[in-house]
């Protein structure tokens, strides 16, 4: 694609990663240091396209950044790229890594749900958007490790993808609610007669109590169908899935009795995630 991408656009992506996606920087910090530029670089593109509904004001100019990002990876920017320093990494990261764009064009779709305040209809619904945004980006984590082709890792980071990002729009409800929006699959929701106001409303009723026990155990199902890969993934692909780890943890702190899901954001304290992390990373490098 011709980028040239300074080593001051990659530093960029680096900090913005550190700063916007914890989780995913310290898992990056497992990997070999030639390669953690590149992960950063895709870890940034995902916030960007992640918090564009945070920095517009309605869904038009969210389409049009959605929009500028396509051309982007198709060609199209019109000379714009060297002044965008997650695209001028990401780019570069692409042309280097041999990456496809399909994973990439296939998150911007999946981020159009994001600028808008539609609701989510089914778990089917659900899992193709944590496919897409999570799922995906983390596959071509592996491949920028240098693991390609195996079948137990992709099992592993489809369904760990899943479990990771279902976790991480329930850390987010708070949020996601008070500006309108609801993530969580219809079907279930329904099923347990939650109303949609007092979701908005960060209303905690014993229906919304009952779905939300039910989007977790969701995670949990696929973060079990994710472990039973765990010893036959590719030993370079490691860094890429670590993040997984957290998914349990995340969980069981939201199953506390004393949690509030529409008060406080869950939060592991850094010190044990980073702990988890590390002890994930040895465990699994014992059994790769």
């Amino acid at each position: 694609m011709g980028s040239s991408a300074t080593n001051a656009s990659f530093e960029y992506c680096e900090d913005l990663v550190r700063r916007g996606d914890k989780d995913r920087f310290l898992a990056s910090l497992f990997a070999p240091e030639e390669d953690r530029k590149h992960l950063f670089a895709l870890y940034a593109f995902n916030l960007e396209v992640a918090r564009i509904r945070d920095v517009v004001s309605d869904a038009l100019p969210g389409e049009m950044r959605l929009q500028w990002w396509r051309d982007t990876l198709t060609g199209c920017g019109h000379g714009e790229i060297g002044r965008h320093p997650v695209a001028a990494a990401l780019i570069e990261t692409i042309d280097t890594c041999d990456l496809s764009c399909h994973p990439f064009l296939d998150l911007i779709e999946a981020r159009t749900f994001d600028i808008y305040d539609d609701p989510m209809p089914s778990v089917g619904d659900l899992e193709a958007y944590a496919r897409a945004t999570a799922s995906q980006p983390m596959a071509v984590a592996t491949e920028i490790l240098g693991a390609r082709g195996c079948n137990w890792t992709a099992a592993m980071v489809d369904h760990g993808g899943i479990a990771y990002a279902i976790t991480g729009l329930l850390r987010a409800m708070p949020f996601h609610a008070a500006r309108g929006q609801i993530f969580l699959a219809g079907d279930i929701l329904e099923r347990n007669g939650v109303r949609r106001e007092d979701m908005l409303g960060g209303q905690e009723t014993p229906a919304v109590t009952a779905a939300l026990a039910d989007f977790r155990a969701l995670a949990r199902r696929h973060l079990d169908e994710a472990g039973s890969c765990i010893r036959d993934i590719c030993r370079q692909a490691v860094p890429a899935v670590l993040p997984i780890a957290l998914v349990r943890p995340y969980l069981n702190h939201m199953e506390r009795s004393c949690y509030r899901p529409f008060a406080e954001h869950c939060v592991v304290p850094q010190w044990r995630r980073q702990w988890i992390l590390w002890s994930a990373a040895r465990r699994a490098r014992k059994v790769c």
